[in-house]
């Protein structure tokens, strides 16, 4: 009897029958021999029919297969060194479980939208399964920093009463007769969660209603975000400094081969070492205009400005201590300088823009309180929030990391809808 397996743990059967399950991935024929590529999730194999083995009717039925055909195959495991996994499939039986429609992607070049619009067949290319593989290895390894770390995963909701990162980017829904929101960030729950237990995290959806049609931009995306009580500001940077660093190589460590697949010139990520570049929003601000990218004064930097600061550098870099008026209403003073935010944006180089936001909370309720205020946010949906300052209130801080971006940086792709099976853009809620 065939040792059922799949194409990922074949090197483990050399020599014996296995049962693969999987899709015809493609094909070509020579003669009384097909060489069939097999599919099944775990990789992709070259597997050699025979006319003299199969018969003639079998044989000539799987020469015709379409692309994506579903296929049961038994064969014997013999090494390659010519294939991309080192092994083959000298195939004994074929049993054809469907046999597809026509495939509609094709060899030939397809544009953008096309691609979008078949987003649930495109999941199945080389190309976009190393980005996804990519996107899990470095999810597992962001846990896995955090969990070791002793930080406690604590779910924040999806539908919540109040803005966290301004009104203008909610989606609103109704709850029960009520105004709900979808969450922009998990970060206010992950505060009450670092006053119960000190370090916790929220790995999840968000969401921003943003009208930013860019190759950074997604309406939905994941954030993971790790808050930490008794933390300052340079506490904080030193948690994220250390977060990247440990993840990255990880994923340098776990998923090469599918770097390797996108081409991924992989310098970028093997500089991704300690100490990380730190320099203060009027430092970065000098450098800019120097660089000729100037900034208008007090203003946040765009695109080309986080692009033109990372370049000059060979290693992420750390912005600190941005202009108050510019960031959320949770951020706490400068003592320094109360213009300035004890904020931190962590920025990729390649262009890639900001991958983490962070920096140190207001702890103090009445200065809270007027922030709400100056921001014209309803005092009523933050009483909850007003709580954690009114019992046991401390210095606090963490940060969120958009995991679409991260990956997409880690790729080296260009445009973040790639970072998400499904992506969620400005123009696009289908498939």
């Amino acid at each position: 009897m065939p040792v059922l397996t799949n194409i990922e743990r074949c090197s483990r059967y050399e020599g014996q029958e296995v049962e693969l399950r999987g899709w015809l991935y493609n094909r070509r024929k020579s003669g009384r021999i097909a060489f069939l590529q097999l599919r099944d999730g775990t990789g992709i194999i070259q597997c050699i029919a025979e006319k003299s083995v199969l018969g003639e009717e079998l044989f000539t039925r799987i020469r015709r297969l379409p692309q994506e055909s579903s296929l049961v195959l038994r064969g014997t495991v013999g090494a390659d060194p010519r294939s991309p996994s080192g092994f083959e499939i000298r195939v004994t039986g074929v049993e054809v479980i469907q046999e597809a429609q026509p495939y509609p992607i094709t060899k030939k070049s397809h544009g953008t939208a096309f691609l979008s619009d078949h987003r649930h067949l495109w999941i199945r290319s080389r190309r976009q399964q190393a980005i996804l593989r990519i996107r899990h290895l470095a999810g597992r390894a962001i846990r896995d920093y955090l969990d070791d770390n002793g930080f406690l995963l604590l779910d924040s909701p999806i539908l919540t009463p109040n803005a966290c990162e301004g009104t203008s980017t909610l989606f609103a829904t109704e709850y029960f007769g009520r105004p709900a929101y979808l969450a922009q960030s998990g970060q206010l729950y992950q505060e009450a969660g670092a006053m119960a237990f000190g370090k916790t995290y929220c790995f999840g959806p968000t969401f921003r209603a943003e009208k930013s049609d860019t190759r950074r931009h997604l309406t939905e995306f994941w954030m993971v975000e790790p808050e930490v009580a008794f933390a300052d500001l340079d506490d904080t940077m030193d948690l994220c400094e250390d977060f990247l660093v440990q993840v990255v190589g990880r994923v340098l460590q776990d998923g090469l081969a599918h770097l390797q697949v996108l081409e991924r010139d992989l310098s970028p990520l093997q500089r991704v070492r300690k100490p990380f570049p730190r320099i203060s929003y009027d430092e970065a601000c000098l450098r800019l205009a120097r660089l000729g990218t100037p900034v208008e004064p007090e203003d946040d930097f765009g695109a080309p400005h986080e692009t033109a600061l990372a370049n000059s550098f060979d290693r992420p870099v750390m912005v600190h201590r941005y202009p108050r008026a510019v960031k959320a209403f949770y951020m706490k003073a400068d003592p320094e300088n109360p213009a300035r935010a004890l904020g931190v944006d962590v920025l990729a180089p390649e262009g890639y823009g900001e991958i983490i936001g962070g920096g140190q909370r207001e702890d103090d309720l009445s200065e809270l309180e007027a922030q709400v205020n100056r921001h014209g946010l309803p005092m009523s949906a933050f009483q909850w929030y007003m709580d954690l300052r009114r019992y046991g209130s401390c210095p606090h801080g963490g940060f969120g990391l958009g995991f679409e971006r991260f990956v997409t940086w880690l790729c080296g792709v260009p445009h973040i809808r790639e970072a998400a099976a499904f992506p969620r853009t400005l123009e696009r809620l289908e498939p």
